[in-house]
């Protein structure tokens, strides 16, 4: 029997993982499904692009997986038992179960409203495209003079203010930071924020912590109100809830908790990578949830199955930073060098080049999903031996 790999979600951690699962081991030994609730492969970090009405070039995953022997199930995960193997989903022709040997949990996030009063009602969120286009409507909807306030001033709210003021010049558009602006960032990284910034009028509200969100204004907690007519909502992340329903250790957030390989530390058949993950870096610090985690994350997690069911080596090579790169505008960027652990060193590039630096970042990550061992001769391998199922709770070593 073909030891079963079923991936949950397929954004860029759990796409990646599929296929280059495929690409690792024998299609007649394993059968790698692949389940998400779209068709499209979604380029979430152009979310701010897609909200400002620019279209983004579409990526069928028919396309993607053509050939790779990865199938593609369209439907919407429900629930997971651990214990029992099994994976619930709905689609189109009702619910099913699905079973597994190894599964690869890549759910992922969404907008976490930190659950400040409003924020679910009134504010507006880029994490996913239904939600960038929901606001790009809104936005498209707005007259000259209108306010847009951005909450949060980490890189997605950086990316997502200069955007909307680059494309709507005629707008009166503000950010709302915790902390100083950029304040992670080296004196070189801030200095230039501030200067793009200035050069598309954009009003910063510093240490300004938002407490309500109305549907005209959000509250502060200094007891002063900012207008908005649109309220964009980027204070970060919140992790798929299913996890933390299941026998997996979890983080208080619900995060999985995975070892070195983005194995489960509970559950030795399931792994986890991207924001569903709490994985260790450098400096034994956290990953933090970005596509510059998640991607070699799902690169180790893939290899870590392939080597444990073909008997090879296990990856030993670890996550690091390198850079943090920001997208003020199209024409406009920054590339923030860090340390291994994350940490703003004094070099950045800045301007034009940094924006297309950016631009490039982007296009090369769309290009690793449909190329998951970037264009590396690969040899698929056989499984050393077929593990034990002899009952749905029996547990798999992968």
């Amino acid at each position: 029997m073909k030891h079963r790999i079923i991936v949950l979600g397929a954004g860029y951690t759990g796409a990646i993982a599929a296929g280059r699962l495929a690409k690792r081991l024998r299609s007649e030994d394993v059968a790698i499904t692949l389940v998400n609730a779209e068709p499209d492969f979604v380029e979430r970090v152009r979310m701010h692009q897609l909200a400002v009405g620019q279209d983004l070039a579409p990526r069928p995953f028919s396309e993607m997986f053509a050939g790779t022997g990865v199938e593609l199930k369209l439907a919407e995960v429900t629930a997971v038992d651990v214990d029992r193997r099994t994976v619930a989903v709905t689609d189109a022709n009702g619910a099913e179960e699905l079973e597994y040997d190894s599964l690869v949990y890549a759910l992922g996030s969404s907008w976490n409203t930190q659950g400040v009063p409003g924020t679910t009602e009134h504010a507006h969120e880029i994490a996913g495209r239904p939600g960038a286009l929901r606001l790009r409507e809104r936005l498209a909807g707005l007259g000259a003079g209108q306010p847009v306030l951005v909450v949060g001033g980490g890189l997605t709210g950086l990316e997502a203010v200069a955007e909307i003021a680059e494309a709507r010049p005629d707008l009166d558009v503000a950010v709302a930071a915790r902390g100083e602006l950029g304040d992670w960032l080296s004196p070189k990284g801030r200095g230039h924020v501030r200067k793009v910034f200035e050069k598309l009028g954009i009003t910063v509200h510093e240490h300004t912590a938002v407490t309500g969100v109305e549907a005209d204004r959000v509250a502060t907690a200094g007891g002063t109100s900012v207008p908005a007519a649109v309220t964009v909502w980027t204070t970060g992340f919140a992790v798929h809830p299913i996890a933390r329903a299941t026998a997996l250790e979890v983080t208080g957030t619900g995060q999985i908790v995975v070892d070195g390989t983005m194995r489960s530390v509970s559950h030795p058949d399931v792994y986890a990578i991207g924001d569903a993950a709490m994985a260790m870096g450098p400096g034994d610090k956290p990953l933090r949830m970005s596509c510059a985690s998640g991607t070699p994350a799902a690169w180790h997690a893939a290899d870590a199955i392939a080597a444990r069911l073909t008997g090879t080596k296990l990856p030993t090579a670890g996550i690091r930073y390198f850079n943090q790169c920001i997208s003020l505008g199209r024409r406009e960027g920054l590339i923030q060098y860090v340390t291994a652990d994350d940490r703003s060193v004094g070099a950045a590039l800045t301007g034009r080049f940094a924006a297309v630096y950016k631009e490039l970042v982007c296009k090369g990550a769309a290009w690793g999903v449909a190329n998951p061992t970037l264009g590396m001769p690969t040899r698929r391998r056989r499984v050393a031996r077929q593990h034990d199922r002899t009952g749905p709770g029996a547990r798999a070593s992968a």
